[in-house]
């Protein structure tokens, strides 16, 4: 029997057909249900999950990086190396020797003070602080430089180390190149009226001369404000001493014109005399009154002793009027009470000058006597040493400053160099 064409024998099975004969969605299915068609590059997966990256690449060393390290090895490394090589094999050790002093001041109470403090004008007073502050410019002075170089030669001293240009002294045969080593060389500390110095070279004995040498100075410059302040105030006595005694003589000679030209020692003591007289005058003429009354009431009128009574009344009346006369004027010129007034005035007169006169002697006195003694002296709590170790150059502050120095130069440049390069 034959198999038709369209047998089940020649239909392949269902589980058979290819995928390509499975049954295709609708032509009705909404285009929103479609999955979306995968774009290149984009992550595998479904929807909901993160989107995997792809691994990031490696640092690496960019030519700037480089540029860098070379820049900082150069300008940084590479100086500091430099540095630590010079203060280590060719700086020279330096020795640092110390002194510390101040100016003292010793003033004793004088005659004057005693008498009331009239003649503090001409007094002796000083103050240290002013002192130790002119002291304290002087050293930083030229002056004070061309002084030491005088007793040490300062440029053989900061020259014993040939092989180190940096440290010793580099100038000619000038002052002021001396002066500029004098300020690397010399430090001074000042407060509250003291002054710490410290001096550097490259021996110890070299330093502590020079701390001995500018200590001695120093007391020679006191010195020599001393004997100025004292030739002041010994001039300064003497000149009120001489206006007082001229001021004495001349009181005392106007009272001796005045004793000669009216031949009066003490007015004052003449008029009491002649005060006297009047009044003793006076008390016998009362009691001859009141005898002339008892003998007119007892006696006859012709008796002689009432006339006698009488003559002694006139002559004593008289004399009073005389004496009287005599305190009024003296020799019919001037007045003894005006007289009086005058010599008390030149009594006056004479009495101050002879107490200003008595004060200015003292404070003559009191001066010379203090010029006679050093009243401000330099008095050292610090005697300068003697360096046993090198304490200078520090070698590892100068090194930690190079560095730091350096660090921050060229930080600063790198900044600038990136913040140009980025406003291009």
């Amino acid at each position: 029997m034959s198999v038709p064409s369209n047998s089940p024998a020649q239909v392949a099975p269902p589980a058979q057909q290819p995928a390509s004969s499975q049954p295709q969605p609708a032509a009705s299915q909404p285009a929103a249900a479609k999955p979306a068609a995968a774009k290149p590059g984009a992550p595998k997966g479904g929807p909901g999950k993160q989107p995997i990256r792809p691994p990031a690449s490696p640092a690496s060393m960019k030519p700037r990086h480089y540029g860098l390290a070379i820049s900082f090895a150069l300008a940084v490394i590479l100086p500091l190396l430099v540095s630590a090589w010079y203060l280590h094999f060719r700086a020279a050790d330096q020795y640092a020797s110390y002194v510390g002093f101040s100016v003292r001041s010793e003033s004793a109470p004088g005659a004057s003070d005693i008498l009331g403090g009239l003649g503090s004008l001409v007094g002796v007073t000083s103050s240290s602080t002013s002192d130790t502050d002119i002291l304290y410019k002087f050293i930083q002075s030229r002056d004070l430089v061309e002084r030491v170089n005088a007793r040490i030669d300062l440029r053989e001293v900061w020259s014993k180390a040939p092989d180190d240009p940096v440290f010793r002294f580099r100038g000619g045969q000038s002052l002021e190149d001396l002066s500029r080593e004098w300020d690397r060389k010399v430090r001074i500390h000042f407060d509250t009226g003291m002054i710490d110095l410290r001096i550097l070279a490259f021996t110890p004995e070299d330093a502590q001369a020079i701390a001995k040498a500018i200590l001695d100075e120093g007391g020679i410059l006191i010195n020599e404000l001393n004997d100025v302040a004292r030739e002041d105030a010994l001039r300064y006595a003497r000149q009120e001493l001489d206006r007082a005694e001229s001021r004495l003589r001349e009181a005392r000679t106007q009272m001796t014109e005045f004793r000669n030209r009216y031949q009066l020692v003490d007015p004052a003591a003449d008029v009491q005399g002649q005060v006297g007289v009047v009044s003793s005058l006076q008390q016998q003429l009362a009691e001859q009154l009141v005898a002339l009354g008892l003998l007119r009431a007892n006696a006859q009128d012709n008796d002689p002793r009432i006339a006698q009574t009488e003559l002694r009344i006139s002559v004593i009346r008289e004399q009073i009027e005389a004496e009287r006369l005599k305190i009024g004027s003296v020799n019919g010129e001037r007045a003894l009470s005006d007289l009086v007034g005058e010599f008390e005035t030149l009594a006056v007169e004479r009495q101050f000058a002879e107490t200003s006169y008595t004060t200015a002697l003292a404070s003559y006195e009191a001066a010379r006597a203090e010029a006679a003694r050093q009243s401000r002296y330099l008095a050292p709590y610090i005697r300068p040493t003697l360096a046993q170790d090198a304490e200078f150059p520090e070698r590892g502050t100068l090194l930690a400053m190079i560095f730091g120095f350096l660090s921050l130069i060229w930080i600063i440049g790198t900044l600038v160099f990136y913040s140009l390069r980025d406003r291009r």
